[in-house]
């Protein structure tokens, strides 16, 4: 059954933090993988996850780096993952099936922002290869290990950016059109959340639920190292000592807000029986219509644009990416 893209009334908002929607939930003997989880937002949600009782697999393209990040979360395993690189997916993926164990929980959380143009071994330009096609094998190579957990979460990370780009399935990796880097982040978060919609509907008879999620804007990660800081404070996101400016009505959060949906889709009981939505301050996120979407667009209000979250493109969007990723 879909699931109506519009607002519970969870309670929670921007300035809760990922402690505060995970509390009095028990994740002893659940199983986690978070991707990009050794920095920033990733980071604070395995270490709330861990906190919470979960085992949690971080798999890091740069594996010492990832444990020195992680050398105050006792039990906490790292394991080696290159999103550009599918025979490491597969490897990755291989090694956590012949483990054995049941995945209730995947936040697919590592992506890149606005980068110069790049391109992984098959041509595939960066950002989309990175943030969805990394992610979409992934994703289907521990499909078997989601269905055995007999209920299943998959929380993919999106963002606004989804306001720059759709998806162009007639040019996705730039070879036809001039490359402009958040034009082509647009894409890949618009493509992060038609993929949520399409594990969701695939998945739920098996147990597996999907989530999109639009952690706020987050400036103090790694996120943002290929963007200008006079940019930055020009756009208002650092003050003028270069620090990072909070206002919650602009969703600028601290790391701690940051994570807090993504947190709450992975695990709160809220969402049971629910998924293929876009989720924000801790909550589904209502659609964009033509009415508000001049306010929206202007950074004020929460909501999806019905791109977004369409049926057809996010089908469309998986037959894409199995002959992507053959």
């Amino acid at each position: 059954m879909t699931t109506a893209q519009q607002p519970l009334g969870s309670g929670f908002g921007a300035a809760s933090t990922a402690e505060e929607v995970i509390k009095g939930i028990d994740l002893t003997g659940k199983v986690a993988i978070v991707t990009g989880g050794y920095s920033g937002i990733g980071l604070e949600t395995a270490r709330v996850l861990r906190a919470a009782g979960a085992e949690v697999v971080v798999p890091a393209r740069d594996v010492e780096r990832a444990r020195t990040a992680l050398k105050d979360m006792p039990g906490a395993e790292v394991e080696h993952l290159d999103l550009l690189d599918p025979a490491s997916i597969d490897a990755f993926a291989e090694k956590f099936l012949a483990s054995g164990r049941p995945l209730h929980l995947l936040v697919n959380s590592a992506g890149i922002m606005a980068t110069p143009l790049a391109r992984d071994a098959r041509g595939y330009e960066g950002q989309f290869a990175t943030n969805h096609l990394g992610h979409f094998q992934l994703t289907t190579r521990l499909w078997p290990a989601l269905v055995a957990a007999e209920g299943a979460r998959v929380v993919v990370l999106s963002s606004r950016g989804i306001r720059f780009s759709g998806v162009d399935f007639d040019d996705l990796h730039f070879e036809h059109r001039t490359y402009e880097p958040f034009l082509a982040y647009g894409q890949s978060k618009t493509a992060n959340a038609l993929f949520a919609v399409e594990v969701d509907r695939r998945g739920q008879a098996q147990g597996i639920r999907a989530f999109a999620v639009h952690p706020g804007l987050i400036v103090d990660t790694g996120l943002v190292k290929h963007l200008d800081p006079a940019a930055l404070q020009a756009a208002g996101a650092l003050d003028s000592e270069g620090r990072p400016v909070r206002d919650l009505k602009r969703q600028m959060k601290t790391v701690q807000q940051g994570a807090a949906t993504s947190v709450w889709c992975a695990t709160s009981p809220q969402l049971d029986g629910l998924g293929g939505v876009y989720c924000e301050n801790v909550d589904i996120s209502p659609l964009v219509t033509p009415e508000n979407e001049a306010v929206w667009a202007g950074g004020d209000g929460p909501g999806v644009l019905p791109r977004a979250v369409d049926p057809a493109a996010a089908a469309r969007l998986w037959e894409v990416s199995e002959r992507l990723t053959a």
